[in-house]
């Protein structure tokens, strides 16, 4: 799969140390300009739909299962590679000291109708839901969060930068400019 970025966040002075290996996968779920996010309201960000993929378990089938449990897709067809975005980022868990995440995205499509979700406790405890989102508005919703917000996740430039490669790669030329 093709890089798309690789970041280092900006705590870390060098990628010495224990490192933790988490490979994640994200869906890319387009309809027109409205993408499928999911709102966290702890955060107040929107993300790609996904997550660390189980041991044991490949790539495609992470994204299966995460796109059913967090937004309740139906009918998972198409699936096709958009690209890989790798980070570092220091890890909150004594054994490591920085965490090497990989997340793969995948663009695929659904059914129109979503199911019920399976969210895990924390997931809800942060407000998350599935949103589907004018794509240009979710990247302007981010970028004034990433400005003002002391309470933003570190994954919000992953996914700025990864709705932003979205419009100029996926979008049809007509919808790339924000209304």
């Amino acid at each position: 799969m093709r890089l798309l970025q690789s970041s280092i966040h900006p705590s870390l002075a060098s990628l010495s140390g224990k490192t933790f290996h988490r490979r994640a996968a994200r869906a890319i779920i387009l309809r027109h300009d409205e993408i499928l996010m999911l709102y966290t309201e702890r955060y107040h960000d929107y993300t790609l739909p996904g997550g660390g993929v189980d041991e044991g378990e490949d790539i495609e089938q992470g994204l299966v299962r995460e796109l059913i449990e967090e937004t309740g897709a139906q009918n998972i067809q198409n699936i096709q590679e958009f690209g890989l975005y790798e980070e570092f980022r220091p890890w909150h868990k004594p054994e490591h000291d920085i965490v090497h995440m990989e997340s793969f995205c995948f663009t695929c499509d659904i059914d129109q109708q979503l199911g019920d979700t399976a969210l895990e406790s924390h997931e809800i405890q942060n407000g998350m839901r599935p949103v589907w989102i004018n794509i240009h508005q979710a990247i302007a919703h981010n970028e004034h969060t990433m400005a003002t917000s002391d309470k933003k996740g570190m994954s919000i430039e992953r996914e700025t930068f990864l709705l932003k490669r979205i419009v100029a790669e996926l979008l049809p030329a007509e919808l790339q400019q924000a209304c």
